[in-house]
Order: structure tokens, then sequence, then C-alpha cells
């Protein structure tokens, strides 16, 4: 593993770019309380899912997903997507090294376009951008991120995955990648079990540190 170089960064966004789960949480809490799922802690046990998976795994009629999806449609629509502290400036440093970028993310082309709206020069920072709806498996599945390896025509194994939800490490170590943990979203005990490096934000790595994952 030592010989081999990071070439690409394959990225989640809510949690790890941008800073929403705290509110998606919120979010999600809400919907449980109006239709409940009986399902204890569901905003954290669905975090890092598809809104498919979510939707067909836990709301039961069409009525249901139809009402679900209306709501986080507006709640998407209204909401702040504010980046970390550091994230741009991450990417920059990245791309000036010659290290190409990909989101891998659940989220839709509705919620993307939200972000695209506010901000405008978002897209211009990836090479590659992997959404929820490209994808037939959800994470823990590492479909996602074995796909964003291939748009970025680099063998996953020179890749290294930056990710928040269980779910979502769990889909980067399956993948085969070098996985960073960050502790914006579960504590650190709780994600590092499921990485190869924990960070506590973004803002806490660099381009160095990032290729020094390699030797950990």
């Amino acid at each position: 593993m030592t010989e081999r170089a990071i070439k690409g960064v394959l990225f989640d966004l809510d949690g790890v770019l941008i800073d929403t789960e705290g509110t998606y949480t919120q979010f999600w809490e809400a919907v449980d309380r109006h239709f409940p799922t009986g399902v204890e802690g569901f905003a954290q046990v669905i975090k890092g899912s598809n809104l498919h998976n979510i939707l067909h795994t836990y709301f039961p009629t069409e009525e249901m997903r139809a009402q679900v999806t209306e709501m986080l449609d507006n709640f998407q629509r209204d909401m702040q997507y504010n980046y970390f502290p550091g994230a741009i400036e991450l990417l920059k440093e990245l791309k000036s090294n010659g290290i190409a970028c990909c989101i891998v993310t659940s989220s839709d082309k509705r919620k993307m376009e939200s972000l695209y709206s506010q901000h405008p020069d978002f897209p211009s920072h990836f090479d590659a951008i992997v959404t929820g709806n490209m994808v037939s498996e959800p994470k823990p599945s590492p479909e996602c991120f074995l796909l964003g390896a291939k748009m970025l025509g680099i063998d996953i194994k020179d890749c290294v995955v930056i990710e928040d939800s269980i779910n979502g490490l769990k889909a980067g170590m399956a993948s085969g990648a070098h996985v960073i943990g960050l502790y914006t979203t579960c504590s650190r005990e709780a994600i590092a079990p499921h990485c190869h490096m924990v960070a506590p934000t973004i803002g806490k790595l660099t381009t160095q540190s990032i290729l020094n994952i390699i030797n950990t």
C-alpha cells in the first residue's frame, strides 16, 4: 500500500463540505413525529442513505411517500447551504497539486440544484459528481465510491474517501479506498473503527495530511 500514490479524493457532501447535517437531523426527526416509523434514532439510522431507499423502506404507502417528498423539497429549497470553514481552500489546494476531486453524495438532483443556485461555482471545484440517483444501492454499499473512482479514471485504491456518517464510512472501507472520518455528525469514538484516520472537520485537513494517509 505504501508504494501507491493518492491520485483522487472522493468527498461526501453533507457533514463534510456543507454544514447541513444538524439541520437534516431536525427535519427527519420532525418527519418521524408526523409519520412514526418506530425506528429508534431514525434520523441517525438513515444518514448516508438516498431518498428512494428511505421512502420505500420506512414509508409504506404512496401517499406517505408523496407527502414526505413534498416536505423535503420545501425544506431543501429554503435551507442555507453553508460551507464548512476551509472547505473551498482545501479543494483549491488539492487541484493545484494535481489531485482529482469528486463529490459522492446520496442527495438527489433537486437538492443539488438548490445547492447550485446558492453556490453557482460549486461544480467547478470537481472533476466528477455522483448523486444518489446514479446508483442502485445506497451507502453502506461501496457502489457510489467505485463509480466515483471510475468517473475519475483512477483505481479506487489510489483514492481517499472523506465521510462523516457511519453508513458512508462503511461504504468507503468496503470500496477499498483509504478512508478519513470527520466527527462532525457522530462522535470520534463512533467513527474511529470505520476509517483509517479521523479529523474534527474538513478545515483541519491539508493536501499533505491527506497524502500521508498511505503511511498510517
